[in-house]
């Protein structure tokens, strides 16, 4: 972070802490690990994280204007045959923020790769220190030592969560240099697809972390043509496996059978060899719906599991769908019984236990019927396919903060499709943070958060270009359109406190390159009336600076919370 972007970033935490305290937030949440951080000192003093602190995921642009030069033609190695190249007259705009991103109009496939940091915060927004993720631009990081990046462009990716035994924080990214173009859409190794324009293959990678800052990575031929979006790796009862979400493809339809196998869900062994001895075989994966559950007709093979959110409670692994024309926006479980859901909507059995094992299939249906489907939509939420739905959510991070209390970020619906796209923002009605409450017999939205977010007004960033972007004739200036990946905990008072990550829009020609914040909210948890809520606000903790965007955000290795279900 640069000095000016810090120091703006700690004018706007002090603001928002000094609220905080006038609401008694600190002096009733602070977890006991937090407030006594410093008697263990000899103990703890070489950690790199504190139990009872946060962490958020940072990516940052290197602003180099070499990164792109004009005139050439993307995506890289693209395969005139394609026919999904850029015109022949090449990038219209070199490597330098923001202007950058307005190649991603030109090349649909348009991203840069770009560096990991991992911020230590209190829970009230205080920033303690960074780690930064092995990448190569660091002295001594070869092409043959362990690395991790991630697109920076790419607003789905960098999800933050604790293993089961809450020793490890899990991520994922790319094995690749910083300043890579379109690798968020190139071919893993393993899974090649000869229609998709991007002519790069890529591993993906899950990495973990300790409380001491020691990384470990599992490379995966999963997501080829796309992205990993969040991983969780199961460490109890014997266990070493990691569970993981995103989506698959960037090529023609029928997908050759390595995407398929590698969209959605994947179970993989985390491996203990460094990268370079690793070699990832073929996708596993783990779970797969299909509309045709629910009587519709069937959808393109592999993009009904287009996930993005992923948590583990009570023994079921929980998805999230919010994007794409296909499959259905709503939030799923893993059914390991065969029982749950017959007709695609179901409740998880109290006797359901974590899979240990890929899903099994039919090689010689694979790529015409796609994998058997075992997973469910979550009774009360969402259920009828995106191609005939009248009113469209967008979720993406979910916290149970008790068997009954499920709170679901959505990142609203990212419409840029005109000037009034800041009143379009402001107007929605599911974007925010909804709290779901279970009756016994099944789930009922209660009500959205969305006071004290500001969906649809602007804000200033320093350093960022003023009035319209020549390329889209729209506001530079971002404004939050809801929420992406959230945590919580459950206080000792009786409320809930939840952080999350905003999402924008904006005129850029890539609105996830757009700066954006960190919030904060507290709810009663016994409530489900919305008059009784209607009190209740985001404060903003923090705002990344320019060529910044804040990706996840997760309490810290060891941290002990009330009601995470593990």
């Amino acid at each position: 972070m640069t000095s000016k972007s810090l120091k703006t970033s700690r004018r706007s935490m002090v603001a928002a802490a000094t609220a905080l305290l006038s609401l008694g937030f600190i002096a009733g949440g602070l977890p006991s690990q937090a407030q006594d951080s410093h008697r263990d000192h000899d103990r703890d003093h070489d950690r790199q994280f504190l139990p009872g602190n946060l962490v958020v995921s940072r990516t940052v642009y290197d602003n180099n204007p070499n990164n792109v030069k004009v005139g050439t033609v993307l995506p890289p190695n693209c395969a005139p045959a394609t026919g999904a190249c850029g015109a022949s007259t090449g990038a219209p705009y070199n490597g330098s923020y923001p202007q950058v991103w307005n190649n991603d109009i030109y090349d649909a496939s348009f991203g840069i790769t770009a560096k990991i940091y991992l911020d230590q915060i209190t829970p009230s927004g205080w920033v303690i220190n960074s780690l930064e993720v092995p990448n190569n631009s660091q002295r001594g990081i070869t092409s043959k030592r362990d690395q991790l990046v991630t697109s920076f462009s790419s607003k789905s990716e960098l999800a933050l969560n604790l293993s089961t035994d809450r020793r490890y924080l899990t991520f994922m990214g790319y094995l690749s240099p910083v300043d890579t173009i379109d690798v968020s859409n190139s071919n893993t190794p393993g899974a090649v697809d000869t229609t998709n324009p991007v002519g790069e293959n890529t591993f993906r990678a899950v990495a973990r972390v300790d409380a001491y800052g020691r990384f470990h990575f599992t490379e995966t031929n999963a997501y080829s043509g796309n992205n990993g979006r969040a991983a969780v790796l199961y460490n109890n009862d014997g266990e070493n496996l990691i569970y993981t979400a995103g989506n698959a493809g960037n090529g023609a339809n029928p997908q050759p059978a390595g995407v398929v196998l590698g969209a959605g869900t994947q179970i993989i062994d985390a491996l203990k060899e460094p990268e370079t001895e690793q070699n990832p075989g073929t996708p596993t994966p783990v779970g797969s719906f299909s509309v045709t559950l629910l009587g519709a007709k069937a959808d393109k093979v592999g993009k009904d599991d287009n996930f993005r959110g992923l948590t583990i409670f009570n023994n079921v692994l929980y998805y999230t769908k919010g994007s794409g024309s296909n499959g259905v926006n709503t939030v799923y479980f893993l059914d390991t019984t065969g029982t749950a859901c017959p007709k695609g909507v179901g409740l998880p059995s109290s006797s359901a236990t974590l899979p240990t094992s890929p899903l099994t299939y039919d090689p010689s249906t694979l790529v015409t019927a796609g994998l058997p489907s075992n997973m469910c939509i979550l009774s009360g939420f969402p259920s009828t396919p995106n191609k005939s739905a009248t009113v469209t959510a967008f979720p993406f991070g979910i916290w149970f903060a008790d068997a009954n209390t499920l709170y679901v970020a959505d990142e609203g619906d990212g419409y840029t499709g005109g000037t009034d796209l800041y009143t379009h923002a402001a107007a929605q009605t599911t974007a925010g943070l909804q709290k779901w409450v279970f009756n016994g017999t099944t789930w009922t939205l209660a009500y959205t958060f969305q006071n004290g977010l500001d969906l649809g007004s602007a804000y200033q960033i320093h350093g960022y270009p003023t009035g319209n972007n020549p390329a889209t004739n729209l506001p530079w200036a971002p404004a939050t359109d809801g929420l992406r990946n959230i945590t919580g905990r459950v206080n000792h008072d009786g409320t809930v406190t939840i952080w999350g990550i905003t999402s924008t829009i904006s005129g850029n020609g890539d609105t996830g390159a757009d700066p954006n914040r960190l919030v904060v909210i507290t709810d009663k948890l016994k409530n489900t009336n919305a008059t009784g809520a209607a009190s209740e606000k985001f404060f903003t903790l923090r705002q990344a600076g320019f060529a910044e965007a804040l990706r996840g955000v997760s309490f810290t290795p060891d941290t002990d919370t009330t009601g995470r279900g593990w």
